[in-house]
């Protein structure tokens, strides 16, 4: 009899690290500082330090619960222990999923923006190779995937500290500016602020891709808690510098219309050709899209496993051993998607659907620290009001939206 193929144990906790923070750093600040300028004015910073603040108690969530199931399809397995509702489980699964796909057909289309700053190529052309070409990579294997994420992740931070190295002089005038960046107390103000916000947490989504590669982590219990906590705080001291220098540099309008505002900062404070940076953030960009393809590959999987879906996409190759048909299945959703939507709208939805989905997950921490209170603690710990806020802050961001 035949043995299965299974998941291939590859990610360290470095390499796992690289591959958080090469997903939160992608197309987050490479394609989206302009739309969140466009919304918060020079008080973007301030809403990517809200957007921080939300996503640090959901990773702090996420970082306990990984440490307790280290499986594929996290999110679904911590709803299963924590309500027990198979219905509820394939719910929060394909919304992981549909996340990921929305994820990276903002990404395909922000990396189109930067390729027109190298080559003049058709829309839809571009789209389509650059889905074609993660979807090769995502398929050949994890040890592929996530080392490539991890060169790629190097060259992201080098793109961002070469941007923030040209704008120093910018960073170093925050002194002397600090009361035009100091938001007053303002109901518009601030309200400007958090829908600024709610488009920025998209950026930060990417923290809770790594629990989708948990039968693929060395150590999970272990590594998981810790890569995802690293990752988060990398990105964020990263987003709230860049915004800064974006803010100092160009003025509003000129910052939200711009398609490649990366660039566009760079090619304001440096006389270094522009097209360098253009093509750094096109590889952060396909970088962040490679992520989200393994990531919502390995949810339908793990979904498929627990029978929530088709079977089909349980299917291991046995050379490759990789959701061969999972990942195909995505990459035809994810080029359809990328090819009609908008940019900022396809952000709003993600950024719509993770919060749902993390206010869910935060609740069922609740619930599993509630109910199994002698559970043995090996894994990573945190108190009862972490999760209870998680998902009260989740859902206040929510309902703002609307207001």
């Amino acid at each position: 009899m035949a043995v299965k193929a299974t998941l291939k144990r590859a990610i360290t906790l470095p390499l796992l690290v690289f591959y958080g923070a090469g997903t939160i750093l992608g197309a987050g600040i490479y394609a989206l500082i302009g739309k969140i300028a466009a919304l918060s004015g020079q008080y973007a910073p301030f809403s990517f330090l809200l957007s921080a603040l939300i996503a640090a108690f959901v990773a702090f969530t996420y970082a306990e619960l990984s440490g307790r199931y280290p499986k594929s399809a996290g999110e679904a397995v911590y709803v299963h222990h924590a309500f027990q509702a198979r219905w509820l489980t394939a719910l929060v699964g394909w919304g992981i999923v549909l996340t990921g796909i929305v994820s990276a057909a903002v990404m395909a289309r922000g990396a189109y923006g930067y390729l027109n700053e190298l080559i003049v190529v058709s829309e839809g052309i571009a789209i389509s190779l650059f889905v074609l070409l993660i979807s090769l990579i995502a398929i050949v294997g994890i040890s592929l995937s996530v080392n490539v994420a991890a060169l790629v992740t190097l060259i992201e931070i080098s793109g961002i500290l070469l941007v923030l190295f040209v704008s120093r002089e910018q960073l170093w005038s925050i002194p002397a500016n600090w009361h035009a960046l100091l938001p007053p107390f303002s109901w518009p103000v601030w309200q400007n602020i958090i829908l600024g916000a709610f488009l920025a947490f998209y950026a930060f989504i990417g923290f809770e891709d790594m629990v989708n590669v948990a039968e693929e982590v060395i150590e999970p219990e272990k590594n998981l808690p810790s890569g995802i906590i690293l990752a988060l705080l990398i990105a964020t001291v990263f987003y709230v510098l860049v915004a800064l220098a974006a803010v100092l540099t160009l003025p509003i309008p000129v910052l939200a219309d711009h398609k490649a505002p990366f660039a566009l900062i760079f090619q304001s404070n440096s006389d270094i050709p522009a097209e360098i940076i253009s093509l750094i953030s096109l590889i952060a960009i396909m970088n962040g899209a490679l992520v989200q393809i393994v990531m919502a590959s390995r949810v339908l999987y793990g979904l498929a496993e627990k029978g929530a879906a088709p079977a089909c996409f349980a299917f291991i190759h046995d050379k490759t051993r990789t959701p061969v048909i999972a990942t195909l299945f995505f990459a035809a959703i994810l080029l359809t998607m990328a090819l009609w939507l908008p940019i900022a709208e396809l952000a709003k939805i993600t950024s719509f659907i993770i919060l749902t989905i993390f206010a869910l997950i935060s609740l069922s921490l609740c619930i599993i620290k509630i109910r199994d209170k002698q559970h043995p603690f090996h894994y990573f710990k945190v108190p009862l009001i972490v999760p209870a806020i998680s998902f009260l802050l989740c859902l206040s961001f929510i309902v703002l939206q609307f207001q």
